[in-house]
């Protein structure tokens, strides 16, 4: 069925370890997307390096999240805060989904139609009346738009994220602008809410902050590798900022030792305090909109 909906000369569905893949080569770009949890690994502009960081020893098995690329987190973030069981960043990241639909856009672009519904896995954890559908474009952009409708007679609380890796040059040369005077939740300090001042963000330790009540876009500068990495969104609250520096990578067997070295999280979510409070029957877009451009100022942390 899902080669039925390729594309001459820019799509292909293939089979992989953990399922379907979808890859897509034009003369705009390249990328790779897996049906197992509608999840983008690879997105490389014409004439560029690729933009996202897969992990070497990422797992790409059923059932198992693949470290890197743009996770789909939905119906909550991180542990399941409702005293229920439940897998870390929900199940939508390790399910199937489905493909509703490609098409070769006249301006070149392919774009592709994901669709998650009620299953087994997510009516044990109590989901039962919801659907989300996920566009993908492909082109020298990446644009990702998550859609959530509420199919129940009562409102859906749920947290959702696209939980963009970066590939960097040096997480010690790179930074984050776009936060400044944002308030954040540090989740390496006990989960104090603390103030980002008007600096950009450079990281030096294990960081993962949960930046909330902000629609600002972000840009990733990227001195090694002279380019800024765009992050433009909507529909989010949250801004997620996430490395797991040296030890915390040294306990995790899908990332080699090295890895924090060449990458950032910059996530797009609604989370925490941003929770979504969805009405029954109602339906709602978060977007993420990614762009590269060429050249950055070296920028040395004070």
């Amino acid at each position: 069925m899902a080669h039925q909906l390729d594309i001459p000369n820019a799509l292909r569905f293939e089979d992989a370890a953990s399922g379907l893949r979808a890859v897509i080569s034009t003369p705009m770009a390249e990328a790779d997307i897996y049906l197992q949890g509608a999840h983008v690994t690879h997105w490389e502009p014409r004439g560029q390096r690729p933009v996202l960081f897969v992990s070497p020893k990422s797992l790409f098995a059923p059932g198992k999240a693949i470290r890197g690329g743009v996770p789909v987190i939905f119906p909550w973030f991180g542990p399941r805060s409702d005293g229920k069981p439940g897998p870390a960043h929900g199940f939508a990241r390790t399910t199937g989904w489905t493909i509703e639909g490609t098409k070769l856009r006249g301006d070149g672009k392919v774009e592709i139609t994901f669709g998650l519904g009620p299953n087994e896995t997510s009516r044990g954890f109590g989901y039962s009346s919801f659907h989300l559908r996920y566009r993908v474009t492909i082109g020298s952009e990446l644009e990702m738009e998550l859609e959530t409708r509420n199919d129940a007679q009562e409102p859906l609380i749920y947290e959702e994220a696209l939980h963009a890796y970066f590939a960097i040059g040096d997480i010690n040369q790179a930074s984050v602008s776009g936060l400044e005077g944002t308030t954040y939740i540090d989740k390496t300090d006990g989960f104090k809410s603390k103030k980002l001042g008007d600096e950009p963000l450079f990281i030096a330790k294990e960081t993962d902050e949960v930046h909330v009540s902000t629609q600002a876009t972000c840009v990733v500068r990227d001195p090694v590798w002279n380019r800024r990495i765009i992050i433009k969104k909507s529909g989010s609250d949250s801004t997620v900022i996430w490395n797991p520096w040296i030890e915390k990578t040294k306990g995790m067997s899908d990332m080699a030792p090295d890895d924090w070295m060449g990458m950032i999280c910059v996530e797009t979510a609604n989370a925490g305090d941003n929770a979504v409070h969805l009405p029954a029957g109602a339906a709602r877009t978060m977007t993420a909109l990614i762009r590269v451009e060429p050249g950055c100022e070296v920028s040395v942390p004070r």
